[in-house]
């Protein structure tokens, strides 16, 4: 019988950015791998490098994320690709090494979906889910949706800019 010591603790976390964007033209950046590429770019203090491992921006992808120095713990992770949905615009990436796992999460998962709410916006819907392994029960991390939403308004501003040239 498994005591209340033994379970993970679990949880999510969400963010909604609301873009003014048509929900195609956000996901062009969030479906494959350009957001990897502009983050180290628009956002370096979030993450400095965002490098390609294996795949090609489909399920299975795997990409290692390198931290600003500086920043607290692992100075990288990897994430994989779990599930790319480019009807339904959705894409949710599993740390699978480093990064959130060394601060105590034995699960991590990010699912990005872009939600349209008529011809001319959508919403950024970011979502963190994750698992406390038992042994840091009692001083657990504290997830936090604040980098994606920073990367929610760079894209979204990238977006618009990019737009503006056209």
């Amino acid at each position: 019988m498994a005591t209340e010591l033994n379970k993970a603790m679990k949880g999510s976390l969400c963010h909604d950015l609301v873009t003014g964007l048509d929900a195609a033209d956000v996901w062009e950046v969030y479906g494959g791998l350009l957001v990897g590429n502009l983050i180290p770019k628009l956002l370096p203090e979030v993450f400095s490098k965002v490098e390609l491992v294996e795949g090609d921006g489909g399920v299975g992808t795997v990409l290692l994320v390198t931290f600003p120095p500086g920043t607290p713990g692992s100075e990288t992770m990897e994430e994989k690709f779990i599930k790319v949905d480019n009807e339904n615009y959705i894409k949710e990436a599993l740390v699978t090494k480093g990064g959130f796992l060394d601060h105590g999460f034995q699960k991590y998962l990010v699912r990005i979906k872009i939600i349209g709410k008529g011809e001319k916006t959508s919403i950024i819907r970011s979502t963190i889910e994750y698992e406390v392994d038992h042994e840091h029960a009692s001083n657990p991390p504290v997830p936090s949706t604040s980098g994606l939403a920073a990367i929610a308004e760079a894209i979204t501003k990238y977006i618009k800019e990019q737009k503006a040239l056209e």
